[in-house]
């Protein structure tokens, strides 16, 4: 399933390249075993949304030829367009500035995908989010979301060694289970739920970050050794406008 992935990180340029930009689980690794449940063609126009550093963006690309418009808040258009520069993909990968809480500067129906890795926790937790874009999707397109979750929700119950993080209102706002997200799915109109599942790639990835360079990383080590395979997931939320 990691085809292009496992090949890519085989080089050492390119796995240094990718310690260096992942900003969660190996981003790269998940966007792979997600889009192995669409149908990408290099016609496609998607909307790469919380592309971070643009590792999704560059599989997106490499792998399929799509045009991407590569969406951030905190990482800064310039930095990416000199990412995509350097793998010669930036006459099909655009990035941008975006803050999707005050709305994106697209027209409706522009794209055939959106594709969202690690990012849509942060600020998809609201009924009112994905029905807010919908609208930018064409008919028969998709959306496509790949999130860090847990097995169950804690509520009250947090268990003893994950409370030091979950003592952060942050953590307990966005980690939440596979069951969480589906109620809050199944409430929103004018989409089919084509699948919401666990992602195999969890623990690959995970430990891909821990070996990473960024700081957040060497923090999240105690975590995850607390956490002991337990608890956290990747979640896996695809639909399809209708």
């Amino acid at each position: 399933m990691y085809t292009f992935t496992n090949r890519f990180m085989s080089d050492d340029e390119n796995s240094a390249f990718i310690n260096a930009s992942m900003m969660g689980p190996n981003a790269m690794r998940i966007s792979e075993e997600m889009a192995s449940y669409l149908d990408i063609r290099e016609d496609m126009r998607i909307l790469d949304l919380g592309c971070g550093m643009g590792l999704s963006t560059l599989f997106l690309v490499k792998k399929y030829g799509a045009t991407v418009f590569a969406a951030d808040l905190w990482i800064s258009p310039a930095e990416n367009y000199e990412r995509f520069q350097s793998f010669g993909i930036e006459n099909k990968a655009i990035p941008i500035s975006a803050d999707v809480t005050k709305g994106l500067p697209f027209a409706e129906r522009y794209f055939d995908l959106l594709f969202t890795v690690d990012s849509y926790h942060y600020y998809g937790d609201t009924e009112e989010m994905l029905p807010s874009l919908i609208p930018f999707i064409k008919k028969g397109g998709y959306i496509a979301i790949a999130i860090p979750g847990i097995k169950y929700e804690f509520g009250d119950n947090v268990p003893d060694e994950m409370k030091p993080w979950w003592n952060d209102p942050e953590v307990a706002r966005t980690i939440r289970s596979l069951d969480w997200w589906k109620d809050l799915w199944h409430k929103t109109e004018g989409i089919e739920i084509i699948s919401i599942s666990e992602m195999l790639c969890c623990k690959q990835a995970w430990d891909e970050w821990l070996k990473g360079t960024h700081p957040v990383a060497a923090e999240d080590i105690e975590m995850m050794e607390a956490e002991g395979g337990k608890y956290f997931n990747l979640i896996q939320l695809i639909a399809k406008v209708i």
